[in-house]
């Protein structure tokens, strides 16, 4: 297994789990997950201000049902000699691969924008700039020092900035300066993604949280000072979070098959790389069929049951037992308002099922307990947890 991420976590679960199932001896296959990262981490969680609970150990989760894991970072993948390669120059072989190295975010290559931009992306990234507001709190007082340009409103850039003025508010707390956060995106509406049903509720909460927009206009520049629009419009903000763009991990471009967009990777109803033999993919590097009309989107609510059924089939298919066809009926989509609640939608064409504090509730659900794997450090807890069973709607 590759990467220790929604997928990752629940596929190297659901092949232990699989491998019970077969009453397969203890010792005749080996199970092991390869990560940069010695840990699980909430990744959807990055824009919360307290990422206590956003990191999990994987010895927590993969000791107790015999799952290896190596902290490596792999660089290279040869499906031909089916081995795997570390940044450190290490070599290892495989029957089957699950590749589940996630996504990453993508920074253009604007004047400033690598030396003075944050991010959300990592949660190495997220303490960055937890660490960094911290340090404009302590420091000289001025309008700039209080104020974020958050670059995408997407989810990921609507959920940080409707999180942001109530830490700047505690941060800021008795200093000079008003703390100011601007949302900004190159399209004319914010949250385009959810749709025009859930838009006033999202533009009614950025109001209610005191974000101020600019959409219509591209960032031309970043500096220390803020950033530079393309309609000429300079802000002046101590702090530039950029949360637009993702791609599939550059992993996928090791493999000779048909890529998305995205640089995900077409997979068949059992998550195996079309054209490549002995390798299955799951979450946010695979471009999976969900419906006959609709392919998987990059996030947990598809990245955890892709991995259980990766799990089940990678074992089903090294046994040459029948494998299971992934389907998931429904849609949903929680975004993240901050003090304002959050918003609910149902269905591809997001409807707005519920919103503020009851859709809050939901969010918090999902947030602290749904997506997370059992931490009580039982084998039978977490194997029956990654049965490739579908859940319900949250």
């Amino acid at each position: 297994m590759i990467g220790s991420g929604f997928a990752g976590l629940w596929a190297a679960l659901g092949a232990a789990r699989r491998l019970e199932e077969l009453a397969v001896p203890p010792g005749t296959v080996a199970i092991t997950v390869l990560s940069a990262k010695p840990f699980h981490d909430i990744r959807v969680r990055n824009y919360e201000a307290d990422l206590t609970e956003c990191r999990i150990p994987l010895a927590d989760v993969l000791d107790p049902v015999g799952v290896g894991h190596i902290t490596a970072e792999v660089v290279g993948i040869d499906s031909d000699a089916k081995t795997v390669t570390t940044s450190c120059g290490r070599t290892y072989g495989y029957d089957r691969l699950v590749l589940a190295s996630g996504s990453r975010l993508i920074k253009p290559d604007l004047p400033g924008l690598a030396e003075f931009g944050f991010d959300v992306d990592s949660y190495d990234a997220a303490l960055r700039l937890q660490h960094h507001l911290q340090s404009l709190a302590t420091g000289p007082p001025t309008i700039a020092a209080a104020t974020v340009a958050v670059v995408g409103a997407g989810l990921t850039g609507i959920e940080t900035a409707c999180e942001l003025p109530s830490r700047l508010e505690a941060l800021f707390a008795g200093r000079a300066g008003t703390p100011r956060v601007v949302l900004v995106d190159h399209n004319r509406w914010v949250g385009s993604d959810m749709g025009a049903a859930a838009r006033p509720v999202i533009e009614q909460a950025l109001s209610d949280n005191g974000v101020q927009t600019r959409t219509g206009v591209s960032v031309a520049a970043v500096s220390a000072a803020g950033v530079l629009l393309s309609s000429g419009e300079r802000l002046e903000a101590g702090t530039v979070v950029w949360c637009a763009g993702m791609r599939a991990s550059s992993l996928t471009q090791q493999l000779a098959v048909r890529r998305d967009r995205l640089g995900r990777i077409e997979v068949d109803d059992y998550l195996r790389a079309t054209g490549v033999p002995a390798i299955f993919a799951a979450g946010d590097v695979a471009a999976a069929r969900m419906d006959d009309q609709h392919m998987s989107v990059m996030s947990c609510q598809h990245g955890r049951p892709m991995g259980r059924y990766a799990g089940y089939n990678v074992i089903s298919d090294l046994f040459d037992e029948p494998m299971l066809a992934l389907r998931i009926p429904w849609y949903v989509t929680v975004l993240d308002l901050g003090p304002a609640g959050a918003v609910y939608t149902e269905g591809w064409d997001r409807v707005v099922v519920s919103c503020g504090a009851q859709a809050k509730a939901t969010k918090q659900t999902i947030n602290t307990r749904r997506i997370y794997p059992p931490l009580t450090r039982s084998r039978g807890d977490l194997l029956a947890a990654a049965a490739p069973d579908l859940q319900s709607r949250p």
